[in-house]
């Protein structure tokens, strides 16, 4: 088991500061997901809680045993790096070996914890290679062996899956998944990649600039996003943006486009987001509105203030499950989801119907959710 408890970290280098009071607190045997793009602190943060580096301000709690001032070794934490850091001069069976060896662990019960290990990551056959005899996932397995053997209250995994082709990272992802199922420890794992975070983790800390955006569940980073921050990093393709004007017409609330030439386009406005956008009439505010609910009318689910408009195809890109169609709506680009049955020809006009009930609306000047 395991809680981690994140009080208002704080990280400086000189007079810049990195991480602007980090909160974050997770439940029992968590897998969390710290995301964000390059250079948002995610690392930082990670290297605070192993004891790599030293925290400016705050505190560390795991299982309630606060962690500042304590060595890494002293912190019951075992960490996963990108780079597997293994002992190349050292077999598989001795990389995984060594720690158990340092804490005078007895050799009877370091034989069984190597064979449990080995047989959890299907490592047998590997043990008396060395790490340049192995693949890049061979090795990364023999990585993740050496931190399961110490059996640590919490694992720390550092974009462990970035040098891995693609096919590998999904069949790892599914690994570490299943034995964080199994060991029912906590996990803290940083990547930049949205599907990892999407599909690994329990619990998602979204970061940019050293301060976190958004934490909460994938659905709700997902479907919900705090900001116009948060909606456009997570997804891929990213969410459609689209500057509209809310307007009173003889129909209702309406949405018309910024920028759009002659009359343009009316988009309505769901009942339940009317009292939140009647205080925006007449000002230019965001629309976000994902590609998968932007669709052909035949993959369009009823009850959710389905409008349509005919658009022409500027370019197709199959995607095996899907069909992405990228198009413009009053010359703003837009890409939508189709079902791969849909035949549509570049330059040709088809019909999207558009999820208004799952759109959101942002401030255009700081991002800030609207609606």
């Amino acid at each position: 088991m395991g809680k981690l408890i994140l009080q208002d970290i704080h990280k400086s280098y000189g007079k810049d500061e990195v991480l602007h009071g980090i909160n974050i607190e997770t439940g029992e045997n968590q897998f969390l997901v710290l995301i964000g793009p390059s250079g948002c602190g995610k690392t930082t943060l990670l290297n605070i809680i192993a004891g790599l580096e030293q925290e400016s301000g705050g505190d560390i709690l795991l299982n309630d045993r606060r962690l500042n001032g304590l060595s890494p070794k002293d912190r019951d934490i075992a960490m996963v790096f990108q780079s597997y850091a293994l002992y190349p001069s050292m077999t598989v069976r001795n990389n995984i070996l060594f720690a158990l060896e340092n804490r005078k662990v007895p050799k009877a019960e370091r034989e069984q914890i190597l064979m449990d290990v080995a047989r959890m990551l299907q490592i047998e056959h590997l043990l008396d290679r060395r790490p340049r005899q192995l693949s890049g996932g061979q090795q990364q397995r023999v990585a993740i062996g050496r931190a399961i053997a110490r059996r640590p209250t919490l694992f720390l995994f550092d974009e462990p899956l970035s040098n891995l082709d693609a096919k590998l990272r999904v069949e790892m992802r599914s690994e570490i998944k299943r034995l964080h199922q199994q060991l029912q420890t906590s996990m803290v794992y940083v990547t930049h990649d949205q599907i990892e975070a999407m599909t690994m983790g329990d619990l998602i800390a979204v970061m940019n600039e050293g301060v976190i955006q958004q934490l909460g569940s994938p659905e709700s980073i997902y479907n919900d996003p705090a900001n116009r921050f948060v909606a456009g990093f997570m997804g891929s393709p990213s969410m459609n943006f689209l500057p509209v004007v809310p307007r009173e017409e003889a129909s209702g609330l309406c949405l018309r486009v910024a920028g759009a030439e002659g009359d343009g386009n009316l988009l309505p406005v769901p009942p339940k987001m009317q009292g939140a956008l009647r205080g925006q009439l007449g000002r230019r505010i965001t629309l976000g509105i994902r590609p998968e609910q932007i669709t052909d009318p035949g993959s369009a689910r009823e009850g959710e203030a389905l409008h349509s408009i005919e658009l022409d195809v500027e370019l197709l890109e199959p995607t095996g499950p899907d069909t992405l169609v990228f198009t413009r709506l009053d010359g703003h680009s837009l890409v939508a989801r189709v079902h791969p049955s849909t035949h549509l020809q570049i330059g040709s006009r088809c019909t999207l119907s558009f999820h208004m009930e799952r759109a959101v609306f942002f401030d255009p000047e700081n991002g800030s959710r609207l609606a």
